[in-house]
């Protein structure tokens, strides 16, 4: 059933934090990888070696602090299982994120975290995966696919469906080679435009335009998308189109965290708070919230 308008009630969390999760912690730069014109993968470890048994769930978040400039949430983009370090892959585009884009290997950031709901990953455990996202919205959902490559067993089918404005703006092309050769899967790829890209061999368009060709039984699959709010709008409809309940559906929702302590108010929708209610919720329990969602 829906969730009552007037009320919510999260999930239980899977993991609990083994630290203090409001208090900053040094952590240092040990990699940064370049995955578009604007937007780097960073590799983090704590300096404390008390927080080496750091841990988090698939979809949550951090905030990462650049000491003098300010502080921004920022998904995690490493699998769950991966430990002693963990990926942030970041969109350069504003003044917390500026500053991160001129930090190199050995520079120290704050990071206090993790915070919120992620990805259901007990709950999708021997059902078929769909994984739609579009544009940066495929970070979140990295460490799901990393994750379920690693524990091919305990899932079904997996598809990913994603899209990005151009081929150069796609996140993560040189682990599509991986991600093609996860047995029993699908990988489709699509852009809004190629310009003066004459190698693109794959579709063009929205990607809802991809949702025609997913092969998965609707009824006992999950989908879990993530991406613009016009996106995930027409991405839901589409699925509710298809014979998908929204029981079936999550969603990670973008909206503009300050604090990740429910005071600030930055993410308040209704009675949901995004930072610590989300990221990640089942549809069905949020497609009733005033306001709308999306």
């Amino acid at each position: 059933m829906p969730q009552d308008a007037c009320t919510y009630n999260p999930p239980k969390k899977t993991v609990a934090a083994n630290h203090n999760p409001w208090l900053t912690e040094k952590a240092v730069i040990t990699a940064v990888k370049k995955v578009t014109s604007d937007v780097n993968t960073y590799t983090f470890k704590f300096k404390n070696p008390n927080m080496q048994d750091y841990s988090f769930e698939n979809g949550t978040y951090n905030m990462i602090s650049i000491f003098g400039v300010g502080e921004s949430p920022i998904s995690i983009s490493s699998s769950e299982e991966e430990k002693n370090s963990f990926d942030h892959t970041v969109r350069i585009v504003g003044n917390v994120t500026s500053a991160l884009g001129k930090l190199h290997v050995g520079d120290v950031v704050g990071i206090r975290g993790p915070y919120g709901h992620g990805w259901p990953m007990e709950e999708i455990k021997g059902k078929n995966v769909l994984v739609i996202a579009g544009g940066i919205g495929l970070a979140p959902l990295r460490g799901v696919i990393k994750s379920i490559s690693r524990n091919r067993d305990q899932y079904g089918r997996l598809e990913i469906l994603y899209g990005a404005k151009t081929p150069e703006s796609m996140l993560f092309t040189d682990e599509y080679g991986d991600w093609q050769k996860i047995p029993n899967s699908q990988l489709l790829l699509t852009v809004d435009c190629v310009g003066n890209n004459d190698d693109w061999k794959e579709n063009i368009g929205v990607v809802t335009n991809l949702c025609e060709k997913i092969t998965c039984p609707i009824d006992n699959t999950i989908v879990l998308a993530c991406g613009p709010d016009v996106m995930m709008k027409y991405v839901v409809a589409k699925m509710l189109k298809l014979g998908f309940k929204a029981n079936q559906i999550f969603v990670s929702l973008e909206r503009r965290m300050g604090c990740g302590m429910k005071k600030c108010g930055n993410c308040h929708i209704g009675p949901v708070f995004v930072c610590q209610d989300g990221p990640v919720f089942r549809y069905s329990d949020i497609q009733n919230l005033p306001g709308g969602v999306f």
